[in-house]
């Protein structure tokens, strides 16, 4: 679609905007959202006709890009059925997305909890592991992100959490492997491995294993960095929590529904946890939808006794009906073999061969349609571009940096001193290469603040 050009309408939005919305983690008087006028499948444009192609997913969801066309189709029958309904009834949309979810899933992780999205699925699957074992504790890891209500914050390992930190919400944070930064002075992959999972036992002996209830990972950590877990991890931390019974929390809400190239991050480590928390991928954020994914053992405590949860949208009709139309898509078009072998044949040798003509390229690191650069003033010394949770005139290179991919028709997505890539997993190779060719000018910007 090319967009057509209306200032006046997108001068009306932005003034509403500026009047009225209040933004999520952020300073109100010092943001200048921009006016959107519309999008389809790995575009966006705004009202002055600047078409934008989204290298974030909107906040890596959109996995099958917008407005994909049988979606909202599905929406909208389902509004003209049944526009909503109480979850404590047996509906069609909700009962099927389940079945959906459930056959994907790995293990015995069949039945689901619905809920509005990503951090409440975290809160309950807390609450059930704490409940299932009669223990307190939970531990995460510092580089992580789990959501933004009080429980999730409080379990996030990167800054976000700091303003919310009573201190008093039960959780341990421990360094989860990442051999360019690593903790453990290791040189190789498996001695980062072997070293993380040394210092995960040691957390947990300290803390006292009867004390602690879950340990809680993203399967790929998402916003703090697209860390690929080293071979070995993961399966680790599962022998972990059998020898002390702690229950193992999978957070897929961001790794999930196609975005490593596999219906879950999890396949790729032949690993299954005893909760899954998922959301975003699951209807491409057409309709608010989270979930928790629970197996057997962790169901039957609660077979006889009541679940102490839930929510009054748990599982809405029209989110579930999106749900549905997305993953039976996803199966019929091939979205899951695509990001695959888009992310292998041409996204990933593309950021390589960025890496090699631009000096403030670190690292490049990550799976299917899952990527980050790690952005440096020095290769040699591995100094970020910008200081950790750099803010203002520090943050300079990374703003320079966007502005330019922006000038290049790319949306970029860019946290600290890295930028992801993270497009739709419907993502063409001429789109692909559309991106990479945005990026390249764009990082040439960065160039200039390396050493």
């Amino acid at each position: 679609m090319t967009p057509q050009p209306n200032p006046q309408a997108g001068a009306a939005v932005k003034a509403a905007d500026r009047a009225h919305v209040f933004h999520s983690w952020s300073a109100q008087e010092l943001i200048d959202p921009l006016a959107v006028a519309g999008a389809e499948g790995s575009y966006f444009w705004d009202y002055d006709g600047n078409r934008y192609l989204d290298f974030t997913s909107g906040l890596v969801y959109t996995n099958i890009g917008y407005q994909h066309p049988k979606v909202v189709a599905a929406i909208q029958e389902q509004a003209a059925t049944l526009t909503t309904f109480a979850p404590a009834f047996a509906v069609e949309s909700r009962s099927e997305a389940a079945r959906l979810i459930a056959e994907r899933t790995p293990g015995d992780l069949d039945k689901i909890f619905f809920t509005n999205g990503g951090a409440d699925a975290i809160e309950h699957a807390v609450r059930m592991a704490r409940i299932h074992t009669g223990r307190p504790k939970v531990l995460t890891a510092y580089r992580s992100y789990h959501g933004g209500t009080q429980q999730a914050v409080n379990m996030t390992g990167d800054p976000r959490r700091w303003a919310s930190d009573s201190g008093t919400a039960g959780v341990v944070h421990f360094w989860a492997p990442f051999l360019y930064r690593s903790r453990f002075y290791a040189e190789t992959e498996q001695q980062e491995c072997e070293r993380a999972l040394e210092h995960l036992e040691t957390t947990i002996a300290f803390e006292g294993p009867g004390t602690i209830a879950a340990i809680v990972l993203e399967t790929i950590p998402g916003t703090a960095g697209i860390m690929v877990p080293p071979r070995g991890y993961l399966a680790g931390v599962r022998d972990l929590c059998d020898r002390y019974g702690i229950v193992f929390v999978l957070d897929e809400v961001m790794a999930g529904f196609g975005r490593t190239g596999e219906w879950f991050a999890a396949d790729l480590f032949e690993v299954t946890p005893d909760l899954m928390t998922f959301a975003k991928g699951v209807n491409s954020g057409y309709v608010p939808l989270g979930g928790v994914a629970i197996s057997g053992e962790i169901a039957e405590t609660f077979g006889k006794r009541p679940y102490p949860g839930g929510l009054t949208y748990s599982g809405h009709p029209l989110a579930c009906a999106a749900a549905v139309a997305t993953i039976k898509l996803m199966a019929e078009e091939g979205v899951v073999a695509n990001a695959s072998v888009v992310g292998a044949q041409v996204v990933e040798p593309g950021l390589r061969a960025l890496a090699e003509r631009h000096p403030s390229v670190g690292e490049v690191r990550g799976v299917g349609m899952f990527w980050a650069l790690e952005l440096v003033k020095n290769r040699e010394t591995r100094e970020p571009l910008v200081p950790y949770n750099a803010a203002g005139e520090a943050n300079a290179p990374m703003a320079a940096f966007a502005a330019a991919a922006k000038a290049h028709g790319l949306w970029p997505f860019v946290n600290m001193n890295r930028t992801h890539v993270v497009p739709p997993c419907t993502l063409t190779e001429a789109e692909a290469k559309e991106g990479l060719a945005a990026l390249d000018a764009a990082l040439s910007m960065a160039d200039e603040y390396t050493e």
